[in-house]
């Protein structure tokens, strides 16, 4: 695949970017190395290589999802600067 003006355009309007003419040239001359990167490992043989899924043979290993310390909430609501009964006041973020 050649990588040509209209390309960049194309790409840059999908990806909403504005760019100069020295930018264009620069990513046209940038995504043909690429280009030309991806095309060498399509030279290698893959015949019987088995795709890799993890980089290595280790198990994930996590801890037990368990409850340490339970706050009431009224420890919660202690130290709140703004609150009512039960809830935590904050500012408003959406403007009407």
């Amino acid at each position: 695949m050649k990588i040509d003006k209209a390309t960049v355009d194309k790409i840059a309007h999908l990806a909403r970017l504005e760019l100069t003419e020295a930018e264009k040239e620069r990513s046209i001359e940038e995504l043909s190395e690429i280009l030309s990167f991806m095309a060498k490992l399509n030279e290698l043989d893959t015949e019987g290589v088995e795709p890799l899924i993890y980089m290595n043979d280790a198990v994930n290993v996590l801890r037990k999802d368990e409850v340490i310390q339970e706050m009431t909430r009224e420890e919660a609501l202690s130290n709140a600067p703004l609150k009512n009964d039960t809830y935590f006041k904050v500012s408003k973020v959406i403007q009407k």
